[in-house]
């Protein structure tokens, strides 16, 4: 599966949250778009699931699709 990154302010997020939580990063962005998605925010809901995607993404210690 490839993410896609929509801004540097996502990859500053992920970053951020991988700083400060480690390895349960995903997890502390997944708390966070829950709580957007209960206080009924769509577009921070959507922010938070992205930047979830991207952790994942950047965790992973084998490249997948075509690396260029």
């Amino acid at each position: 599966m490839q993410t896609f990154i929509a801004s540097r302010d996502a990859l500053d997020d992920a970053c951020q949250l991988m700083d400060s939580f480690g390895a349960d990063a995903a997890l502390e962005a997944a708390v966070r778009a829950e709580g957007a998605r209960d206080r009924g925010n769509v577009l921070r809901f959507c922010h938070w699931r992205q930047i979830e995607r991207v952790i994942v993404t950047l965790s992973d210690a084998e490249p997948k699709g075509t690396v260029h």
